[in-house]
């Protein structure tokens, strides 16, 4: 029975790779496509290109380490359509056990020294959880309770790269590539994949996002909803408010049409809204199995509006629901949330939502740990986006195995049933008498 399985694990990966070829086009392109994948998938510590050529071809080291790295550093194969194969193949897996639950955005840091690999730059490194020299990309994952795989994957590129022609040159940046905030990557990314079909889903992120306006609002432009982290600085209406209505017309001049506030009528910081919440607002919930046992917090919700910039705006913003999270070891709230969601969103039904992206962190850990992420040695561009394309083919591949060793969403009915009291089974010996 395991030889059967392992030949039927070995036909899905050779169609697998089958069908990644197909996506790098040119025939010559598609041994070394294989070679690398291998690479990426064998065990071993570095998984830069020439280590891999040692692992995968001993005898010919030399000429595999040119073929693959030629491959993943010149050939100008699209890594769009790579990644578009590894998630379609994750997403058949995925959705045998449930819908997509959410797009979850994130971004993930590569520790680097020198200055020349393309978007190096001194910035906030969430692997290192300081400032330093790295590189960071921009993702997008499909994510629901099951698994997860990143659909979208992009080089954050900082102002100090964007505008060196000379750098950019060497790195061989393309020409239409220029400064965005790593918002703004994540929306276009966002829209590109609704214009591929992908299945809609609520948008979750932390607040490095979500307290951006612009963030939230290109996404209700995307016909999105959203779950997302801001700071507890935000200012928002609490319920039942809203700014003051445009001045009285005069007769004179234009009619007022811009929102007001004034010293007694203003908006709150989330952190306010949460100081004034009665014991009676918060609730105990859990929501997973973690290493230390169930994870669980105390969570309030309430509508608000999002007051940002509006005595610019003619019309306030639409109530949304902020949720605040207050562990029980913490003296005060640690983390805020707006979503869209409907205003008949359950409180467990939000929190669902919004820790969905946990199961991120153990796709960068896995990717980054067992498949070499951030192993890539090259400094262009082509080369670290082809890189990380292949890391999260290989990462797709192995996501769609695990899954399928689940039973899917349909058989969840098969439940041990709960034995009657004193139960013992045929054969067992007699339990000794208490002494």
């Amino acid at each position: 029975m395991a030889q059967a399985m392992l030949s039927r694990s070995r036909a899905r990966f050779d169609a697998y790779v089958a069908r990644l070829g197909d996506a790098v086009r040119h025939a010559d392109r598609r041994e070394p496509l294989r070679a690398y994948l291998t690479g990426l998938l064998l065990p071993g510590e570095r998984k830069s290109v020439e280590p891999m050529a040692a692992r995968v071809d001993p005898r010919r080291t030399r000429s595999r380490h040119q073929s693959m790295h030629h491959f993943v550093a010149v050939s100008p194969w699209d890594e769009g359509e790579v990644l578009a194969v590894a998630r379609d193949h994750a997403l058949a897996a995925m959705e045998r056990h449930a819908p997509v639950g959410a797009w979850v955005v994130d971004d993930t840091g590569h520790p680097k020294k020198g200055r020349h690999s393309v978007g190096v730059a001194r910035q906030y490194c969430g692997i290192l959880g300081k400032q330093d020299n790295c590189q960071v990309a921009v993702s997008v994952s499909l994510v629901n309770e099951a698994m997860s795989v990143p659909a979208a994957y992009r080089l954050y590129l900082p102002e100090t790269w964007a505008g060196d022609a000379e750098r950019r040159r060497k790195a061989g940046v393309p020409e239409e590539v220029a400064f965005a905030p790593k918002w703004r990557i994540a929306l276009d990314e966002m829209r590109r994949m609704l214009e591929e079909g992908l299945p809609r889903a609520p948008v979750v992120s932390d607040a490095g996002y979500g307290d951006a306006t612009e963030f939230r609002d290109g996404i209700r432009s995307l016909g999105l909803s959203y779950a997302v982290g801001i700071k507890p600085g935000t200012t928002l209406w609490g319920p039942g408010t809203a700014p003051l209505p445009p001045q009285p017309y005069s007769g004179r001049g234009r009619p007022p049409r811009r929102l007001r506030r004034d010293g007694e009528h203003r908006p709150l910081t989330a952190q306010d809204l949460a100081a004034k919440l009665p014991r009676s607002a918060w609730r105990t919930l859990r929501w997973r199995e973690g290493t230390k046992g169930r994870m669980s917090s105390r969570f309030a919700m309430l509508r608000v509006r999002p007051a940002h910039r509006d005595i610019h705006r003619h019309a306030p913003r639409e109530e949304e629901w902020l949720l605040i999270e207050w562990p029980v070891s913490e003296p005060a709230p640690t983390k805020y949330y707006l979503s869209s969601v409907p205003q008949d969103a359950s409180l467990k039904d939000l929190v669902g939502l919004i820790k969905l992206r946990w199961r991120i962190e153990r796709d960068y850990q896995e990717m980054k740990g067992e498949l070499g992420l951030g192993h890539y040695e090259g400094r262009g561009w082509r080369g670290f986006h082809h890189h990380a394309a292949l890391c999260i083919a290989a990462y797709a591949f192995l996501a769609a195995e695990r899954a399928g060793l689940s039973p899917p969403q349909a058989l969840a009915f098969l439940r041990q049933p709960r034995l009657p009291r004193g139960f013992r089974p045929r054969g067992a010996a007699a339990p000794h008498p208490a002494p």
